[in-house]
């Protein structure tokens, strides 16, 4: 078991060696700062378990140098016993308030000092303890969490999420009068690949195809799986117009990767439909998707592996 380590701020010389006997006798190592300013730096360089502070220092008060102590991230859960001539009520009450967590007043016996040594490094242990666990739920938490907006599949964000997200960017874009672009991207024939090459191999086609996709947003944009084979991307502050640049170069990347156990020939192409604001026809985040979805029926048609904007007159005409 590790020695736990116990840092002496104190300036008197005398008083420094005794109390290192005391402590390091007890099985515990000591190391020793002769001013505030070196204990601080100490505290926040070194796996300390423990401070033992004077009051009276050269530099800075033993009570400046433990507020310090308790306001700093890297060192406010070590525990800080003052240790002090000045052992009024008033003076320990004070201690307390500025966030020592014991006062021990001079001269002091070695086993309460010790006793009280024991005591705080308990009272840290516990609390690491649930420091520990809290930290370990947080993290559990936390993958919970990734894993309900995930597609376990592409590890792109799931249709659910995507619909939270789109109803945010939506709002945003019409309140402030802002462009916003939803992509719908579709893997052509892909029903071909599975029967052909079996599901295995269209788990791959998919994974590769999502990991352009993560390539080709930035962090303001989403891109998500939407169902099957089907994919969309959100593009803020983007127009559809503008939109067409990355959406071709996406389609260019998907239609460049090849496959072990695929013939030379067969590539595996994407067809892209556009939509977007500002487009007064597009009144609803609903809209924005159905327009997005109808482009895409339109590349679809045209003979796939293209890219079609929509106009928004399809939702005028009754054909979303």
């Amino acid at each position: 078991m590790l020695k736990a380590k116990i840092l002496l701020i104190e300036d008197n010389p005398l008083q420094a060696k005794q109390t290192q006997v005391v402590v390091g006798s007890a099985g515990y190592e000591v190391i020793l700062a002769e001013n505030g300013g070196t204990g601080f730096r100490l505290a926040k360089t070194q796996p300390i378990d423990l401070v033992l502070l004077d009051v009276v220092l050269p530099d800075f008060s033993g009570a400046q140098i433990c507020q310090w102590l308790k306001r700093d991230e890297a060192t406010r859960s070590i525990p800080v016993i003052m240790l002090t001539s000045k052992g009024s009520v008033e003076d320990k009450v004070a201690g307390l308030q500025i966030g020592a967590d014991d006062y021990v007043p001079k001269p002091f016996s070695d086993k309460e000092l010790l006793a009280r040594i024991q005591a705080c490094l308990r009272t840290k242990m516990r609390e690491d303890e649930l420091r520990g666990a809290n930290d370990q739920l947080e993290n559990q938490l936390m993958d919970v969490r990734q894993r309900a907006i995930t597609d376990a599949g592409t590890g792109l964000y799931n249709r659910r999420h995507f619909f939270e997200l789109l109803d945010k960017e939506f709002s945003r874009a019409k309140r402030f009068n802002e462009s916003l672009s939803c992509l719908m991207l579709d893997i052509d024939h892909f029903k071909e690949v599975n029967d052909t090459f079996g599901h295995p191999m269209g788990d791959r086609v998919l994974s590769e195809i999502a990991g352009i996709l993560k390539q080709s947003v930035r962090l303001i944009e989403v891109a998500a799986r939407y169902g099957g084979e089907e994919f969309v991307l959100l593009l803020p502050k983007t127009s559809p117009r503008e939109a067409v640049k990355p959406a071709t170069r996406i389609l260019e990347s998907v239609s460049s990767l090849r496959f072990q156990g695929f013939p030379p020939d067969r590539i595996i192409t994407i067809s892209i439909g556009i939509s977007g604001l500002p487009d007064p026809v597009i009144a609803s985040k609903d809209d924005l998707v159905q327009c997005a979805d109808f482009a895409l029926y339109k590349a679809k048609k045209a003979g796939r592996n293209r890219i079609e904007l929509s106009n928004g007159e399809e939702l005028s005409k009754g054909k979303v």
